[in-house]
């Protein structure tokens, strides 16, 4: 009988030995519930040919094709990846709409001997769950923004922060971007749907009961948008405000956007855009920077003429509370231990 889950929470902690995604690699890659393996009952080649003969034959002629295929693809993984599994090994098996792959697949399983169940409504049950938690329930954790302009390294501070102990949100982490104009991350972002599944989990871990601390964000990282149940909290959270020299933050800029430094023509081309905001002569006095290599008189002319004033702008439509500023005189590693130490120190008479 298939297995129904009334919330996220109850879903994730399942107890079966083994969560198995039978979609197709290409469904799995997009998103899939966290720590579920890919064994898929159709390849990618696959589902798009049951597909084409369903359309263009007959949903009988589709059926008997598919099953043929997945009988083939299950018998693959029952003597590759499942072949050291014991008679008392439980999975859960899950497809897109908890249909035909994962009953199929479950089936077999049983026939074996394992005992296994299916997901009732399968993947689009596990995304529904996933939008009643960050779209429709209020959000239970007392939220405290980590603030301040760019360069103040206020997500090296949330990691410094987690290590010590306290709770903390890494929202760049989560979403691959470092939440600017220049932000990118060689390995990109994920999608809009994984982006979700990982903030769901990540919040489904953290105690209602004690602060997060969530670096202040827009209400969209990179091309990820934050959910608004997430984002309502955020714009009524109170602030932690970082402050460093202007020296400092250009410092600690050049040495986290090296990889983005090393390649001239490529922030050459992500710079351009900004000539709308801040007109020709701004943006070619940061390309003159470039090109003789100063790359600290860059990094401090983009913070005072790009970066600072949009924040300023941007600060000044929240009127969140204030609970400290905490100033930095350098942002290395001695001095970043020092603001992580009054941080915590904050969090604790909070």
């Amino acid at each position: 009988m298939p297995q129904s889950f009334p919330s996220l929470r109850a879903l994730l902690d399942h107890g079966f030995d083994t969560v198995i995604d039978v979609r197709s690699p290409a469904e799995y890659a997009l998103d899939h519930i966290p720590g579920a393996i890919s064994l898929p009952a159709l390849s990618n080649d696959e589902r798009a040919e049951v597909g084409t003969i369903h359309k263009q034959i007959s949903a009988f002629s589709a059926r008997k094709t598919g099953a043929a295929m997945v009988a083939r693809n299950v018998a693959t993984h029952i003597e590759g990846p499942l072949a050291a599994m014991e008679g008392g090994w439980r999975p859960l098996v899950y497809c897109w709409r908890g249909g035909q792959r994962s009953g199929s697949f479950a089936s077999i399983l049983t026939q074996i001997g394992w005992r296994a169940k299916t997901v009732q409504g399968g993947y689009q049950s596990y995304r529904r769950l996933v939008q009643q938690a960050l779209y429709e329930t209020p959000l239970p954790h007392r939220l405290i923004l980590l603030d301040g302009f760019t360069g103040t390294a206020k997500t090296d501070l949330l990691a410094h922060l987690a290590k010590r102990g306290a709770q903390a949100l890494d929202l760049e982490g989560l979403a691959g971007h470092r939440g600017s104009l220049l932000g990118g991350t060689p390995a990109g972002q994920p999608n809009q749907k994984a982006f979700e599944s990982a903030l769901a989990l990540a919040l489904l871990h953290l105690d209602p009961t004690r602060p997060v601390l969530v670096e202040a964000e827009s209400s969209k990282i990179g091309r990820l948008i934050l959910p608004p149940v997430l984002w309502s909290a955020m714009c009524a959270a109170p602030r932690i405000e970082v402050d460093a020299p202007l020296t400092a933050r250009a410092v600690y800029l050049t040495e986290t956007y090296a990889d983005i430094i090393a390649d001239p023509d490529r922030l050459t081309a992500q710079l351009q855009p900004l000539r709308a905001h801040r007109g020709h002569g701004i943006v070619d006095h940061w390309l003159g920077l470039l090109q003789a290599g100063d790359l600290i008189g860059l990094a401090s002319a983009l913070m005072a003429q790009h970066y600072d004033p949009a924040y300023a702008k941007s600060r000044a439509l929240h009127d969140g509370q204030t609970l400290a500023r905490v100033y930095t005189e350098t942002l290395d590693s001695a001095g970043q231990e020092l603001a992580a130490d009054r941080i915590l120190s904050l969090l604790h008479e909070a």
